[in-house]
């Protein structure tokens, strides 16, 4: 059966409350669908953009949402993650400082993963086959219900990133993030290591032994999820084995995978809400520190319970528009492994 894909339409340039008004109306029409109901605390899975970024969704469009949910009773606040490569993003004290520079400013930030992307829950993968668990963002673990928002636009390894990729890489603790891009074990490097055992305080699989003094990492208890990584004071934890990059440089396919597995982990029994806006869609991320220019005219906000309908509805809005986006293969992905459907059926307001 199709799914609901509800959708409000953009003029080409559309401002900013322009695109936070039509995020409401798609919003009112998914609350007004017959069983759905508002947690009394939800969180705002947002994407603050990097520093030199100008197409990531400003502070502004998320008024109007944010008018709509405390007027009907729901506590919120924006919420993100760490990521695994340096910058000013890499912690959140450094994160929340460029939340609040780019305007994040009305309601509380809170870091999911903790102060250095440490805190994570192992959550199974269902029907995974790269993965049987994902190490998701603790403060995303918990919450029963997300509304994910999602600037719908190009990635370099995923090919496009919208609901999925912010299910996945965006609720993904660091380690979660690290295993995704990498996939591999990390190990201990002995001339780096104080000992402090940081690491091993923060090792729920118990795979941190002492050997002579020294810590090592046994790979066969390992899981991957990179809270060592992310702890550790002296950077004595490396990820980057030759194995890694080589699937880091030509693991396109497998990587999309990756996404839909973490993101049917992040999808799993909660009750989320999911809104595309498919409005200056760059080729690239928000996470690259650059200019970029739209490369189509705005479409519209989309919304839906469930995002791979939700994708493959802004895919094709796109490349209705001329942009075909390469990496189709997690939408196909996620669908077999049962998150969503690709079939959709617009209802436009």
């Amino acid at each position: 059966m199709a799914s609901k894909v509800f959708f409000c339409p953009l003029s080409s340039g559309s401002s900013d409350q322009e695109r936070g008004e039509a995020g409401q109306k798609v919003l009112v029409a998914l609350l007004d669908e017959p069983g759905i109901g508002l947690h009394k605390e939800i969180p705002l899975k947002v994407h603050f953009g990097e520093k030199g970024n100008h197409t990531y969704l400003k502070p502004a469009v998320y008024d109007k949402i944010i008018d709509l949910l405390e007027g009907r009773g729901s506590k919120t606040f924006f919420t993100e993650t760490s990521v695994l490569y340096g910058g000013e993003r890499f912690s959140a004290a450094k994160h929340e400082k460029l939340a609040h520079a780019h305007g994040f400013i009305r309601i509380p930030v809170v870091f999911a993963d903790g102060e250095n992307g440490e805190a994570s829950t192992l959550v199974p993968v269902a029907n995974g086959k790269h993965f049987k668990y994902a190490a998701i963002a603790s403060g995303l673990a918990a919450a029963e219900q997300v509304l994910v928002i999602s600037h719908f636009k190009g990635h370099m390894l995923a090919g496009f990133g919208g609901a999925l990729k912010q299910l996945s890489m965006g609720f993904a603790a660091k380690g979660g993030k690290m295993a995704m891009h990498l996939s591999v074990k990390p190990q201990i490097k002995k001339r780096k290591c104080k000992v402090c055992k940081l690491c091993l305080s923060r090792c729920n699989a118990d795979a941190i032994l002492m050997e002579n003094g020294k810590l090592v990492i046994d790979h066969e208890k390992c899981v991957g999820c990179g809270a060592c990584f992310s702890i550790c004071p002296q950077k004595a934890v490396s990820v980057f084995r030759f194995s890694g990059l080589k699937n880091l440089l030509f693991g396109r396919q497998i990587f999309r995978e990756k996404l839909a597995e973490y993101a049917i982990a992040a999808h799993r029994n909660k009750q989320n809400i999911y809104l595309n806006f498919v409005a200056s869609v760059a080729p690239g991320c928000d996470c690259e520190p650059r200019k970029m220019s739209p490369c189509v005219p705005d479409v519209g906000v989309f919304g839906s319970f469930d995002p791979v309908a939700l994708d493959s509805a802004c895919y094709d809005a796109v490349a209705s528009r001329g942009k075909r986006f390469r990496g189709h293969e997690q939408l196909n992905y996620a669908e077999k492994i049962g998150i969503g459907s690709k079939d959709y059926l617009i209802v436009e307001i």
